[in-house]
């Protein structure tokens, strides 16, 4: 349960899966591999990749169930893009946006390796004039006030035109990301959260 949301049931489907989807599960394990091999998981500790397959069962599921209103993605810290891929190859415009300048070059790769069509940017997924401070009991949200609280901008990207964003937080920092989601989220938009361990859950604003 998260306070001010809106939990959507999800009910995934089984059996194989497309094609192109295994095609792109292979190509983002290569990327990853060499990354690792590398030793550059130490350098970028942060980064620690969702289970795929179960990204791509939630978001189709929230497709076929018409929980939708649209098909613009947003992947919040997106690493190698792996979940904007999977998006934009169930007929989302999707785009995923990452602090690390090596993690975007890395996925702006993958992605044209792959032919696929999706942006990544390079950048901070907090938007203009917001700022994160540590609380007592994780990461806390300081809003500006006025037009920027209520209309939240990035340089590279309008939030209130994503039908549904994607976010693997630390566990100290799901609240954070559910109250960020309050302020970027448009009225009908879903956050849809990877909690680790084939977990993974969707909301909408109550409001």
């Amino acid at each position: 349960m998260i306070d001010g949301l809106e939990e959507i049931p999800l009910k995934p489907a089984e059996g194989e899966l497309p094609d192109e989807i295994h095609d792109w599960l292979d190509a983002t394990e290569k990327v990853s591999s060499d990354f690792y091999g590398e030793g550059l998981g130490r350098r970028y500790y942060r980064y620690v990749p969702s289970d795929p397959v179960v990204v791509y069962r939630a978001i189709e599921s929230l497709v076929v169930s018409h929980q939708l209103r649209g098909r613009r993605f947003c992947e919040l810290g997106c690493g190698f893009g792996i979940a904007a891929g999977l998006a934009n190859l169930l007929g989302f415009e999707a785009s995923g946006i990452e602090w690390e300048e090596e993690l975007c070059r890395r996925a702006r790769a993958l992605r044209d390796d792959q032919g696929l069509d999706f942006t990544i940017h390079h950048g901070s997924y907090l938007p203009e004039g917001y700022e994160v401070v540590q609380g007592m009991g994780g990461k806390d949200l300081v809003v500006p006030g006025g037009p920027a609280a209520e209309m939240p901008m990035f340089e590279f990207l309008d939030p209130a035109e994503v039908d549904l964003f994607f976010v693997y937080p630390w566990p100290d920092e799901e609240e954070f990301m559910a109250q960020l989601f309050s302020y970027l989220g448009d009225e009908g938009s879903v956050l849809l959260m990877y909690q680790g361990e084939g977990e993974i859950s969707a909301w909408r604003g109550e409001g």
